[in-house]
């Protein structure tokens, strides 16, 4: 099983709290940081799924996985631009539908979403490193990301609530409505969910693979998005920062 070590989940918590200084800004990054001190102790060391075979069943997996759909989101962001997409939401928008897609598995404002398994025969025959905590009230995750996020005032745009809303794809069947319409009126008039559910697939597939070959890091060149108004100025100069000139 990969372990991360207590400096590596140190570094990939600073970076996290360092792109949500740059991106976010005012009111908003205030909350931002209210909600993100409260789970501190706990969302450094969350998961990102309970079963070893699926992707990022460790300790710190949770920080791990949200930090790769971020910077795999930038890339295909970049790809879909390129090739005459219509992109009409911001790069602030972007960021923040993936860092908080899965929010959710983080628990509620007492309770872990993920506990450790305590069968020893689970976790070494079925690879269920993890179980879901019964002392938590149902909510999908990201039911509960969307509560967790109103709970600590942090408002969204409606980019924002579609592209989280949606980044788990038609794996939800809730979305399946989003996502399969025979009607012109009701078809997604943003990009945003799916380059956010690409991302996440992919983060997710290749975190599989990493597990499957016992080895780390994802190998992801860090880009930058291009300016497209003057409503993302700000956002675009918070990844021209974090991602480099």
């Amino acid at each position: 099983m990969k372990e991360l070590t207590s400096e590596q989940i140190q570094k990939n918590w600073n970076r996290l709290r360092g792109i949500i200084t740059d991106t976010f800004e005012g009111e908003r990054l205030e909350n931002l940081n209210k909600m993100y001190d409260y789970f501190e102790e706990r969302m450094c060391l969350a998961p990102a799924s309970g079963k070893e075979h699926f992707h990022n069943a460790h300790a710190g997996g949770y920080v791990e996985h949200v930090l790769h759909i971020t910077d795999l989101v930038v890339q295909i962001h970049e790809l879909w631009s390129k090739n005459g997409a219509t992109i009409n939401f911001t790069d602030e928008e972007l960021i923040f539908a993936a860092l908080h897609h899965d929010l959710g598995k983080v628990g509620d404002l007492s309770e872990d979403y993920y506990i450790h398994n305590d069968s020893d025969w689970h976790r070494k025959n079925q690879g269920l490193i993890y179980k879901h905590n019964s002392n938590l009230k149902y909510m999908t995750v990201t039911d509960r990301a969307l509560w967790l996020l109103q709970h600590f005032g942090v408002p969204m745009t409606e980019n924002e609530y579609l592209g989280l809303k949606l980044t788990d794809g038609m794996y939800e069947e809730a979305n399946k409505s989003y996502y399969v319409s025979y009607s012109k009126d009701r078809q997604l008039k943003t990009n945003i969910a799916y380059i956010l559910h690409q991302a996440d697939m992919m983060a997710s597939k290749i975190e599989n693979d990493q597990w499957a070959r016992g080895d780390h890091d994802i190998k992801a060149p860090k880009v930058e998005l291009k300016e497209k108004s003057e409503q993302s100025a700000a956002a675009n100069q918070a990844f021209k920062d974090l991602f480099g000139e």
